[in-house]
């Protein structure tokens, strides 16, 4: 490992100074320093860095000094950039150039004036970079030990969750102090943009909002383009000339035409004024790079997070369908309460941070929403059902996509479902813990569960046959699909947007075991019945946090476990086939999981035959050598190694004989050509479900790694970037290095190698399960902690060839 100036050696490991984070060892070091969030901040510090060496401190300014005259008077030293000031009290302005040779020049001069006021000007003052962490807005926030000691001296479950409500609503100062901040801001920008709407939208007025929770506006500019349309088209007729202050009475409009500009520039007009004109609002940034561009900024007084957004019309009628959920069914909003603080105390949702990989507030409460909808009988319509209901003045299309349903809830008729909330909360658990995310997709506004086979069916020389069918059976035209995952959530308008797009895949199996773990607990008298010695009952042990580790179902010592150890997973991901192998899934229907089981197969073999150089051999003269400890795996004349094919007597990799055995490929090291391999994926009429092998190794081909990997890439003149399990013929060209130093092969070990696919109830995934034959140099542990990692990322690279 190279040094690294933000890697400390700590008595347990590293540290990295940059970041704040603890490594164990060196292999999670340079995956940290290679991270994004390390990159990021790198780069921030050094942006940091150089803006205050280019920037020097000004003041003896001037409460009505603006920013104008400070630019004007230090261009005399060089382009200036920015200037930064104190807008409180307007006591010291921050003056940045675009080169340090303008810092140097203003530094030199020394006495600065400007018109009657003497300015005193130094040098920045340089401050240690620190990465400062987002703090929890739990000032106003609910107290999870107080909440809990209201909770026990409940008389019921349901009473529980309404009291959650009653603890995480917004309350009435909190709902005044925004809508305070609309008007304001409404005040402020129609100066800038006239007959400009300020929109609030999302927890703010959704009815599930909690205190502190980020406040989400839409800037509707579209009278603001008509007014300047017409006003440009009256003055260009009327031969008018600009104002004596020499600038249009549209004041801002008058540098930029809204109906060309980009989202970008829109966005910084509104960070300025955001900047200059607001009271209280101070963090102002722009993210032009969004998937929905959108500029934060942060309130002092109010002590919460806002976001403006000029392009997202689509999230107020989101906003405005779950407002009509709300008062479809008063069960909703205890549901929705209850999980998000489950799934909050659970790390499943709710990053303090925003983004990264957990769920966000708005995909679980479509999860909560299909639930209700999908109970017999429904508690909740679908949205197709909601459209057919509204009236004609109600229909409403946004950006091609309908979004028509009800105004009022008296339109809907109400449910039939008689359930308590004690049971829908129990029944969410059970109904999530049974859901096969991997073949399915949530639909809330068909209330199903989609195939995923219906987005797979894109023919890759035809993208725009994509379709999407209808309760009725009839296509619904797609023109893109989702981004499809480990947990797929349309959008109930936007059907081509997946809410739960940026869900990892260890996030969703962390929900599902979550859900089941909940499940369980549901079951028991602590969730049933009130304690009569006041200990936790209810919801109370439900929210106890998630354990750092969770232990496997059969318990530490059982039998059980330990062969649960020697199992890996390969998931069932979409984005690492090509899209040929996807329309050819999408036409299997229900047996798309066997199909791509068999491609699983043949990529897996490669893996170890070809890339890990392990050698077959017949398990029955294994085991009949087992007691001299000597197994002769060369290939005597005459004989195919071979490995048993389960369940079935066909594979991908040949059709063999009726009672006979599948054989292998050749152990000769020269690699088969693309033209065998596409032969061998084609060639199966049936699809087997399960399929063993048995494996020598002869080469510590898992040692060392890294550093041969490296020293070839060197060699070769590419930047070490690749991660491990990237590139299949670069690791092919590793482990025939390892190879090559040690001349005298001899069996390390031998191992049998299990693949079976599971679906249906479960998430589609091929499980390889380990079983060691000989190891006599104890071995086995450290090369199966190798395959934990490459197996699943170098199949995954075959399969996407």
């Amino acid at each position: 490992m190279e040094a690294h100036p933000d890697i400390q050696t700590t008595q347990k490991g590293f540290r990295c100074t940059l970041c704040g984070v603890n490594l164990p060892n060196e292999p999670t070091v340079d995956a940290h320093v290679k991270g994004r969030k390390h990159q990021n901040l790198f780069r921030l510090r050094a942006t940091r860095k150089e803006q205050e060496q280019n920037s020097v401190f000004v003041s003896g300014i001037k409460p009505d000094t603006s920013q104008m005259q400070l630019i004007q008077h230090f261009e005399q030293f060089g382009p200036v950039t920015d200037v930064i000031m104190d807008k409180e009290k307007g006591l010291y302005a921050i003056v940045q150039f675009e080169e340090h040779a303008g810092t140097d020049a203003a530094l030199v001069q020394l006495q600065h004036e400007m018109g009657n006021i003497k300015l005193r000007v130094k040098a920045r003052e340089k401050k240690e970079f620190k990465v400062v962490l987002k703090k929890k807005q739990d000032g106003k926030n609910y107290n999870l030990d107080t909440l809990s000691q209201e909770l026990c001296q409940a008389a019921s479950v349901n009473e529980q969750m309404l009291r959650v409500v009653e603890s995480l609503q917004l309350n009435e100062n909190e709902r005044d102090g925004r809508a305070l901040l609309v008007k304001m801001l409404q005040e402020v920008f129609t100066e800038f943009f006239p007959d400009c709407e300020i929109l609030p939208f999302g927890s703010t007025i959704n009815t599930f909002g909690v205190h502190s929770c980020d406040m989400d506006l839409f800037l509707d500019l579209e009278k603001t383009k008509t007014f300047q349309a017409r006003a440009k088209s009256s003055s260009e007729q009327a031969g008018d000339c600009p104002s004596e202050d020499g600038r249009s009475e549209d004041s801002i409009l008058s540098d930029i035409d809204l109906s060309a500009a980009s989202s970008a520039e829109v966005l910084e007009l509104v960070a300025a004024v955001l900047r200059k004109c607001v009271p209280g609002v101070h963090k102002v940034q722009t993210l032009p790079t969004a998937r929905l561009p959108v500029v934060k900024f942060s309130h002092r007084d109010l002590n919460l997070q806002g976001d403006i957004t000029i392009n997202n019309r689509l999230a107020l009628r989101n906003t405005r369908f779950l407002q009509l959920c709300s008062g479809l069914d008063s069960r909703l909003r205890p549901l929705v309460y209850t999980i998000r603080l489950w799934a909050k105390q659970k790390q499943l949702a709710g990053n303090p941070f925003g983004g990264g990989p957990l769920l966000n507030n708005y995909a679980l409460t479509l999860l909560v929403i299909f639930f209700l909808q999908t109970r017999d009988p429904p508690v909740l319509p679908s949205v197709d059902q909601l459209r057919h209901m509204a009236c004609e003045e109600e229909e409403c299309v946004i950006e091609g996509w309908d979004c028509t349903f009800p105004s009022q809830p008296i339109a809907v008729p109400p449910s039939k479902n008689t359930e308590d909330l004690y049971s829908l909360l129990s029944a969410f658990f059970s109904f999530y813990t049974a859901f096969d995310f991997s073949a399915s997709v949530v639909s809330v506004r068909e209330a199903r569960q989609v195939p995923i086979t219906c987005f797979l069916n894109q023919d890759p020389q035809n993208p725009q046959t994509q379709t999407l069918p209808n309760n009725n059976g009839a296509p619904k035209p797609l023109a893109r699909p989702p981004r499809l995952g480990p947990l797929t959530v349309l959008d109930p308008f936007e059907l081509r947007h997946n809410v739960a797009g940026n869900l990892s895949e260890r996030a969703q199996k962390s929900f599902q075991l979550e859900c089941g773990n909940a499940e369980k607990y549901c079951r028991s008298l602590q969730y049933q019945r009130k304690s009569a010695k006041g200990k936790s009952w209810g919801l109370v042990r439900l929210f106890a946090p998630r354990s750092p580790t969770v232990p496997s179902r059969g318990g530490s010592g059982s039998s059980e476990s330990k062969e649960r150890h020697l199992e890996i997973s390969l998931p069932f991901r979409l984005a690492a086939l090509p899209d040929a192998a996807r329309f050819r899934l999408g036409t299997a229907g229900d047996g798309f999981r066997e199909q791509w089981f068999a491609m699983v197969r043949v990529a897996a073999e490669r893996v170890f035959q070809e890339v890990l150089g392990c050698s077959p051999a017949q398990e029955e003269e294994f085991e009949a050598q087992m007691d001299t400890g000597v197994m002769d795996t060369s290939n005597p004349e005459g004989r195919t190694p071979s490995c048993s094919s389960l369940d079935t007597s066909t594979s991908p990799l040949g059709t063999p004989q009726a009672g006979q055995k599948r054989p292998l490929a050749s152990t000769d090291s020269s690699p088969i050509s693309p033209q065998e391999k596409r032969q061998r994926l084609s060639s199966a009429d049936e699809q087997p479900h399960s399929a063993t092998w048995c494996w020598v190794q002869r080469h510590r081909v898992w040692a060392g790694r890294r550093k041969v990997r490296r020293d070839l890439l060197k060699s070769s003149g590419t930047e070490s970037s690749q991660p491990e399990g990237d590139g299949v013929e670069m690791e092919l060209q590793v482990t025939r290095l390892i190879a090559a130093k040690e001349p005298d092969p001899r069996d390390l070990l031998a191992f049998r190698v299990g693949a079976d696919v599971f679906g249906g109830n479960e998430n589609t995934k091929v499980v390889f399960r380990f079983t060691t034959l000989s190891d006599n140099l104890g071995l086995f542990q450290d090369f199966f902690h190798f395959l934990e990692c490459f197996l699943p990322k170098t199949t995954d690279a075959l399969l996407g060839k």
